[in-house]
């Protein structure tokens, strides 16, 4: 058997994601911001969707949702944590807990901190996470709900998966977030070289998610605030890695 991913460009700057079992035919939705591009994605490769697994609670990866189960019912799958707040869901999960995709296990990752209840789901069958809003390329989600050390702490948790997992991230942030982060950790050459990379993809319409984790550990000065280079141009060398990583993440909020 073999797992297919494909991602959908959604409303301005959004993503979903489609993962399809070539032996079962089934097919698992990550998050729903506007279901046109989905239905019509799902329609030109005759799939039928079987699953939908929500991230967070948030309008744009969620909305498209009711459309979307008028056409395939499909059960759909959300954070305990986040029940209040999101649309009805069919199973109901928290960190730690699996789940089943066509023989194929889904592990479940609390990573809040963008919001509180948000969700990751790993499948190392398709060595593939869908994060959504907390690791993204090149950035982080901005802390709405959560706080600095949780969003490290969930950062954390991502970081310790397989170098060469594909991080599926819920925004086409990257271009900006590149401009950013050369101002963190202007010196490292493969940010520089990825910056070029993805001004290129971008002009041709490219998009620049998925991304892998060693790409990510390498160039997101997010997950780099045990760089000493960093530091030192932070003028934080002896603080902990979360107060290196909170100065990091408002220095975004202000840029």
């Amino acid at each position: 058997m073999a797992l297919e991913l494909v991602t959908i460009p959604c409303l301005s700057d959004n993503y979903a994601f489609l993962l399809h079992d070539t032996g079962t035919g089934d097919t698992a939705l990550i998050d729903i911001p506007a279901a046109g591009p989905i239905l019509a994605e799902l329609a030109r490769r005759g799939w039928t969707l079987s699953d939908v697994w929500i991230t967070h609670h948030h309008d744009d990866h969620v909305q498209g949702l009711g459309e979307v189960l008028a056409a395939h019912p499909a059960r759909v799958t959300g954070a305990a944590a986040d029940a209040h707040r999101l649309p009805p869901l069919d199973v109901q999960v928290a960190d730690g807990d699996t789940l089943e995709f066509a023989g194929n296990t889904v592990a479940v990752m609390d990573v809040s901190g963008h919001t509180v209840g948000h969700v990751a789901y790993y499948i190392p069958a398709a060595n593939t996470v869908f994060t959504a809003d907390s690791l993204m390329a090149l950035g982080c989600g901005r802390l709405f709900e959560g706080t600095a050390e949780q969003m490290w702490g969930s950062l954390t948790k991502l970081m310790a998966l397989p170098a060469d997992t594909l991080v599926c991230s819920g925004h086409e942030y990257t271009a900006g977030n590149a401009k950013f982060a050369l101002t963190i950790d202007p010196d490292n050459p493969e940010l520089i070289s990825r910056n070029e990379q993805i001004t290129v993809a971008r002009a041709t319409g490219v998009p620049t998610v998925p991304s892998t984790l060693a790409l990510e550990r390498a160039t997101n000065p997010f997950l780099r605030a045990s760089d000493p280079g960093i530091r030192s141009r932070l003028g934080m060398t002896d603080a902990s890695d979360a107060g290196v990583f909170a100065e990091i993440r408002a220095r975004k909020d202000a840029f």
